[in-house]
Formats: structure tokens, C-alpha cells, sequence
């Protein structure tokens, strides 16, 4: 088309074809780069810690609740992010390891394994934070999931109601009542979800034995303390 359009310049009748040609390459070419320029922009403020100087200070052994101990996952098992500056965070997602809390924390430290929560709960009531929020860990099997939540794993099996304590309800609720408060997040069944309720997600926790209407009691009564 190039060609043609030079050719087209000789002639005193190609004046008006000539004049919307050009026309219509700048406004595509002008387009073009008001996409690429948002899109560059996108990717600049959800890369911020590659800027020299931007990082937020990160301190080793950090935690975002206070009552969690910190045992660091694999960096193979979540991505650096920025939340909630750069991905709103609305979402609580609950998970059961199948298997106990030392598996899980071995297994969220091994990066062959491609997944991690942010928290595990232990039977008795222990809290470990293994991802800070500020990341994006892969615990939903869906990006979208992972990069808006706050995943919370639960030692025991699906099928074994005796395997979530009171003690675990409690703790768990604490630390998801903190979670809501410091996000905004509402205390519902929409916002507080089961890792089977991710879309696409092939898990079944927690599971039919996991007892919503208790634990969403827990988490407002710990909301208003």
C-alpha cells in the first residue's frame, strides 16, 4: 500500500485519497501507541518493585497478623505484587491440606510443588504466615483468584469432621476477621468462599463437614472485638 500511495501523489486527481490515507494511518498509528502507552503503563505500576528505589522496605520474618509466626514458602510458589495497590484484594479462600500442617509447610517450601497459601492453621489454633499479603500466592488454581484473595489452608481431611478443632475455628476466624477489616472485605458466603468454589478449581475443600454458619459466626463475633 505504500507503494501505491507514492505513486498516487503524481496525479492531481489522487490529492483527496491521499490526504484520508495519510489521515487514517496517524489516527491508527496515534492508537496504536495510546494503547501501547496503557498498556506499558498497566505493567510499570503492577512491576513497581523492578524500579530502582520504588520497593516498599520489607522486613525478613514480617508478618501481617500479629498472632501468625513466619516460616517463608518457596519464592517458586507466589509472585512479588503490590496488593492492594495493585490488585484489590476481596476475596478470603479457604483450603484443607489433606494431610498435616508439617506437610503442608514442607510441601509450600519445596518450589517444585507450584503452590502455597498464605496461612496454614494447625489443629490446636497455630497460625503460620508462610507468603506475605502483599503477594500473589498460588493457592486458587485461577490467576484472577490468586491475585484478588488471601488463601487460608487448614490441617486435616475433608472427610474427617473431627479433624476441624474448636481450636482451629477460633484461630482461623480471628485471622480472617483481620484480614476483612484491614481489606474491606464483607462477611459473607460471596466474599469469605471454599477452595471448591473458585471457578475452575478441581479441589472439593473444605468440604461438606466444614460448618459455614459456625464459622462465619466466629469471624463477625471476632470483627467486634
Amino acid at each position: 500500500m505504500g507503494s501505491k500511495g507514492t505513486s498516487d501523489a503524481g496525479s492531481g486527481g489522487g490529492k483527496s485519497g491521499r490526504g484520508i490515507g495519510r489521515r487514517g494511518l496517524l489516527i491508527g498509528a496515534a492508537a496504536t501507541a495510546v494503547g501501547a502507552a496503557v498498556l506499558a503503563r498497566d505493567d510499570l505500576e503492577r512491576a513497581w518493585w523492578r524500579l530502582p528505589g520504588v520497593e516498599k522496605p520489607r522486613r525478613p520474618g514480617e508478618v501481617d497478623y500479629g498472632r501468625a509466626r513466619w516460616i517463608e514458602a518457596s519464592p517458586a510458589n507466589w509472585r512479588r505484587a503490590d496488593r492492594p495497590d495493585d490488585y484489590t484484594i476481596d476475596r478470603v479462600v479457604l483450603h484443607v491440606t489433606q494431610g498435616s500442617y508439617a506437610s503442608a509447610v514442607k510441601v509450600f517450601q519445596d518450589p517444585a510443588h507450584g503452590a502455597a497459601a498464605h496461612y496454614v492453621v494447625r489443629a490446636d489454633g497455630r497460625v503460620t504466615q508462610m507468603i506475605r499479603e502483599l503477594d500473589v500466592a498460588f493457592h486458587a488454581g485461577n490467576r484472577s483468584y490468586n491475585e484478588r484473595s488471601v488463601g487460608i489452608e487448614h490441617e486435616g481431611f475433608v472427610d474427617r469432621p473431627q479433624d476441624f478443632t474448636a481450636q482451629m475455628y477460633g484461630a482461623s476466624a480471628r485471622l480472617t476477621a483481620a484480614v476483612c477489616a484491614r481489606y474491606g472485605i464483607p462477611v459473607d458466603r460471596t466474599h469469605i468462599i471454599g477452595h471448591a468454589e473458585v471457578p475452575g478449581a478441581d479441589h472439593t475443600d473444605p468440604g461438606e463437614h466444614w460448618d459455614w454458619a459456625r464459622y462465619l459466626k466466629l469471624v463477625r463475633a471476632a470483627g467486634t472485638r
